[in-house]
Formats: structure tokens, C-alpha cells, sequence
């Protein structure tokens, strides 16, 4: 098997693993500042998508700072983050976070001051454990390679 075809293989495993949604820390920063908080996130095509209120400290780091951070159980994502404008716009994002999300969907998604977010992974690391041991799977989507390493 080619890289470019364990890449394939390994990325859509994890894909079908993570799902089309979740509820996922996401980190964001702007100078010295560091902040985490739970979101409702859902993914399609291996962009994972959020929304928030502009009055919120994540929004105004968003603005200055497109790096980003999304935990879930033992998968690490960083990745870049850009806004798409209002949720209520994007009818892919809409038909998912209403299926998954249906409360904050009913809440939040209609406010005028609702924004929707796209995080691009660059890199994912995952712990896996085999027969015993250890071991990170890493994914960089810069260079489209995966990696599976023992931990020593």
C-alpha cells in the first residue's frame, strides 16, 4: 500500500470514527490569553463546524487568532478556523446541527448575532492502544501523511 493510499484509508477510519457530530472542547487564544469551552460541533467532509454569539471572548480571539484547538475522548485536532457568516446561511451545517443539535438549534441558531465557523485540521493526533502498548496515530493534513508511533 502507497502513503497517499494509507492516508486515504486511515483519515476516512477516522472520520467514520469521530462521526457528523460531537461535543468537542475547543481552544482558542489571543496573546497571552488561553480559553477552552464545550461546543457542539458537526463534521461533513472532514471540516468540522460551529457556531457562536459575537459577544463571546472565543469570538473576538477567533477574529485575531485562526488557530485553534478541538479535543475529543483521545483525539487532539489543530487546525485553522475561519468565519462563514451567519449559520442560517449555510443549509449543509443547518440540516446536521438540527438533526443533532435540536435544542440549540431552536435557541441560538436564528440570532442575529449567531456566526458560523469552519476548522480545517492540519494535524490530528489520536492514542490508540494495542495489545497492551501505546501508540499515537498522527495525521498531518499539510503534508498528507499518517504515522502510527509506539510510545516509549
Amino acid at each position: 500500500m502507497t502513503a497517499e493510499q494509507m492516508w486515504k484509508l486511515k483519515k476516512t477510519a477516522l472520520f467514520d470514527e469521530i462521526g457528523e457530530s460531537r461535543k468537542m472542547v475547543l481552544s482558542t487564544s489571543f496573546e497571552e490569553y488561553v480559553t477552552s469551552r464545550m461546543m457542539s460541533i458537526v463534521i461533513t467532509d472532514g471540516t468540522f463546524y460551529f457556531q457562536t454569539d459575537r459577544i463571546f471572548r472565543k469570538y473576538e480571539q477567533l477574529q485575531k487568532n485562526e488557530k485553534v484547538a478541538l479535543c475529543i475522548d483521545n483525539i487532539s485536532v489543530e487546525g485553522r478556523c475561519r468565519e462563514l457568516g451567519h449559520p442560517m446561511e449555510n443549509s449543509v451545517f443547518l440540516s446536521l446541527y438540527e438533526k443533532h443539535f435540536p435544542n440549540s438549534f431552536k435557541r441560538y441558531t436564528g440570532l442575529a448575532d449567531e456566526r458560523l465557523f469552519a476548522v480545517k485540521p492540519t494535524y490530528i493526533r489520536k492514542w490508540i492502544y494495542e495489545n497492551g502498548e501505546s501508540y499515537e496515530e498522527i495525521f498531518d493534513f499539510e503534508s498528507k501523511t499518517y504515522e502510527k508511533k509506539k510510545y516509549h
